[in-house]
């Protein structure tokens, strides 16, 4: 027999049967989490808080950069991200010294992406230089003999039909028929040229792909000077060229030589046409191979338009 409760009591016991029941409901709960919009950072600043003002721009942060000035205007370049000072010179066909100099740049190999950077030199009108038209160049009828290869390490560069006095002065590092040099040259005169190397074009010119000829061949194969000038650049410091020469001719030409296993020559060294500056090889490239540029105030053109005929 089930003992009597009184009526009071079950109220009780009824009452706290549910402050339990809805206690537990409270405390088992899931939490609500305000989860950021994506990519934002996650606040737990109260809804109704302020949001906080700005920090001040500070002097430093609102100065502009070297040369903003000049952006825009002929004859400067405004810095891109990912750029050098050596590439900006070697498509502006310039020397990246004379860029340093021009620009009053104490650390050359800090440019900043958004400065303002003078490309030619003080006193030149941009109007006259971007006006000039780019035509093939004057050419010799001599081809490249294989003598200067042969007495340069071994290197192919087999040319049917050479002269021979011309290829010997070669071999030692001269030609025995060249101009003046190109610092005394005037800036509108095509260089005489010749074959970089004598071994086979395994790939042409193409504007947006190889912007040169490359010529394939095996390691020290010699690199040789295609026209007299003046070393501007030898070293690795341009991203996908390895081991790189680059020669300024004139104010107008420059020529690039890279992927070699071995300079032959240091910057602001002299140069004349046929002299070994270089060995082939394949630094940075997946292939023993010569890539070799002509520019013409920094522009890429085909350098089979102005080598002579084989």
């Amino acid at each position: 027999m089930q003992p009597t409760i009184h009526p009071s009591i079950k109220l009780l016991l009824a009452s706290g049967l549910l402050s339990l029941t809805a206690c537990g409901t409270s405390l088992n709960r899931a939490p609500v989490e305000e989860r950021p919009i994506s990519g934002a950072a996650k606040t737990t600043t109260p809804a109704s808080a302020p949001v906080p003002a700005a920090a001040p721009v500070t002097a430093a942060e609102s100065k502009p950069l070297p040369g903003a000035e000049n952006a825009g205007k002929p004859g400067y370049y405004t810095v891109r991200p990912g750029d050098t000072l050596i590439r900006i010179a070697l498509d502006n066909g310039q020397n990246w010294r004379d860029l340093s100099k021009w620009n009053g740049l104490d650390k050359p190999n800090l440019i900043e992406v958004g400065q303002v950077l003078r490309v030619l030199p003080p006193g030149v009108d941009a109007a006259s230089v971007a006006a000039r038209p780019i035509t093939s160049a004057k050419v010799e009828s001599r081809p490249l003999d294989a003598k200067p290869g042969a007495a340069a390490g071994g290197a192919s560069t087999t040319a049917p039909g050479a002269a021979t006095a011309s290829a010997s002065a070669a071999s030692a590092g001269a030609s025995a028929a060249v101009a003046a040099p190109a610092a005394a040259r005037d800036a509108d005169e095509d260089p005489s040229w010749a074959w970089p190397t004598g071994t086979a074009v395994g790939a042409g010119f193409d504007e947006q792909r190889n912007k040169g000829l490359a010529f394939f061949g095996k390691s020290g194969d010699a690199v040789l000077a295609a026209a007299d000038g003046r070393v501007v650049y030898a070293g690795s410091g341009l991203r996908g060229y390895g081991n790189l020469v680059i020669i300024k001719h004139n104010a107008t030409y420059l020529t690039a030589y890279a992927h070699n296993q071995t300079l032959l020559v240091k910057e602001d060294q002299a140069v004349r046409k046929g002299q070994k500056i270089a060995e082939m090889g394949s630094s940075d490239a997946e292939q023993v191979k010569l890539h070799f540029e002509v520019r013409k105030l920094g522009k890429p053109i085909d350098p089979a338009k102005v080598l002579p005929s084989r």
